[in-house]
């Protein structure tokens, strides 16, 4: 690693080849006089504190030859009247600190440079997110400043036992990735797992941001859609796993945090299972995990029983089709689970302003006309507008789309093989779930299976929260 010398001349010309402060508008250096010594800082504009750096500036312009200390480390106990403050002679620490926006001053003679952090990021404030809305609880999410997301989980958890570890990844972004854990609960082994993978990746950059990451920290079959981490932008969800003994990742930059390891009925849970008495909180969540098995079996169900009506119990004939059918089942459910998407992507898109008027119109041509015209049936559209909604009440969006996938490969295999194709389809969803592990390579199922009683009992019902030991 090269050292930084002792001349600020040398200093300041390395400063100005690395980071082209000419060409750089946002790289700002101010070269003042600091008890008869030559001194310089450099900083990056929008990253820095104002009314900070100007009240520093004065202080040192009034600091005299006779107190000036004989180095840089007395100089930042004694005359660097700030709470954030380090030191560095190595030239790829120095150069990466001033790009993350801490202001490093070199002062002539000195052979270490002084870091002061006296940054601050541009950051929206921390309003509840839109996606993880609960009825009850804290109105707080996480935003993109890694920083102001730490502080919002430390706000909940006040033990010296949480530990909040800073690495960083990709060669050219040097993006800020912080591991949260309580050192206690902890799986050592686990930790020290993540920790090594993402101290070992070889990247240019977090392209994808925490996508990029997950692709990186999971070495499994990637075809596998069901989720393998579980994602939170609420910091009471999360400050809730770091108790359970899981590693929280968050990533700069990143409104969300990724929590590992997660099994099949972590995803299913959500904050709302908990702001509710026992009793509600265990009505919330089973219907939840009812409407989801809804949401796969219902259309594949309705097509198998049109290909074979003489199943039909008697006093359920009112779900056959009842108008002519010009464009084949399968065709209507697949077009239409291409057309549920398309409204997804359409609202995303749409201004604020157009999207009541949009989803009018939508709602009238595609609903009502849709069906007037012959292109799809109206038992048809009355099951796909369930499944469009019901895939809402799946707080995970990654789970969501991984049963979007098995429920369509099951309407082709019964439409192509009828009731073994049916059957099959079932096969591929189970043996899918079965077959996917967690980061920490445990089973998915847990603790379905292996089988444990007891912590599959707080996984389907909500309990009265455990009381501390005396």
């Amino acid at each position: 690693m090269e050292k930084m010398n002792m001349v600020l001349a040398d200093s300041m010309a390395h400063m100005e080849k690395q980071l082209s402060v000419g060409k750089n508008f946002d790289v700002l250096y101010r070269v003042v006089e600091i008890g008869e010594k030559q001194a310089c800082l450099y900083m990056i504009d929008g990253f820095c504190k104002d009314e900070v750096m100007q009240k520093l500036l004065q202080h040192f312009m009034g600091i005299t030859a006779d107190k000036m200390p004989a180095d840089a480390h007395e100089m930042s106990k004694q005359l660097v009247p700030y709470g954030e403050v380090d030191l560095a002679d190595d030239w790829a620490q120095i150069e990466y600190a001033v790009m993350s926006g801490v202001v490093a001053m070199f002062i002539d003679g000195y052979g270490k440079c002084i870091l002061i952090d006296a940054r601050t990021y541009p950051a929206r404030g921390v309003s509840e997110p839109e996606k993880d809305k609960v009825m009850r609880g804290s109105k707080d999410g996480f935003v993109e400043t890694i920083v102001f997301n730490t502080a919002l989980i430390r706000r909940r958890i006040r033990s010296p036992q949480l530990r909040m570890e800073m690495l960083q990844a990709g060669s050219s972004s040097r993006t800020d990735i912080v591991l949260c854990y309580m050192q206690d609960r902890v799986d050592q082994n686990f930790l020290q797992k993540i920790r090594e993978r993402i101290n070992s990746l070889q990247i240019d950059a977090l392209s994808l941001n925490q996508e990029s990451l997950a692709e990186c920290l999971y070495q499994g079959k990637w075809f596998n859609p069901f989720p393998k981490f579980k994602y939170s932008e609420r910091p009471d969800t999360a400050a809730a796993q770091v108790l359970e003994g899981n590693i929280i990742i968050l990533v700069d930059n990143s409104p969300s945090v990724m929590i590992t390891p997660t099994s099949f009925f972590d995803v299913v849970e959500e904050a709302d299972d908990y702001y509710f008495p026992p009793v509600t909180g265990t009505y919330l969540r089973l219907s939840r995990i009812l409407i989801a098995i809804l949401t796969y079996f219902l259309t594949p169900t309705f097509l198998l029983l049109m290909e074979y009506p003489q199943w039909i119990p008697e006093g359920f004939s009112f779900i056959m089709v009842q108008d002519t059918v010009n464009i084949p089942l399968i065709w209507q459910l697949l077009i239409l689970e291409l057309a549920v998407d398309g409204l997804k992507l359409a609202a995303v898109n749409t201004p604020n302003m157009l999207s009541t008027p949009l989803s009018v119109m939508a709602a009238l041509v595609l609903g009502e006309f849709s069906v007037k015209s012959g292109w799809f049936n109206s038992e048809v559209m009355l099951y796909m507008a369930f499944v469009a909604v019901a895939n809402y009440t799946q707080n995970s969006l990654e789970m969501g789309y991984a049963l979007k996938f098995m429920r369509i490969l099951n309407l082709i295999l019964t439409a192509i093989f009828g009731v073994w194709g049916y059957i099959a389809g079932v096969a591929i969803l189970l043996a899918s779930i079965a077959s996917n592990r967690t980061v920490s390579r445990q089973s998915y199922l847990y603790p379905l299976f292996p089988f444990n009683a007891k912590q599959l009992s707080h996984q389907l019902f909500r309990m009265r929260m455990p009381q501390a030991k005396q």
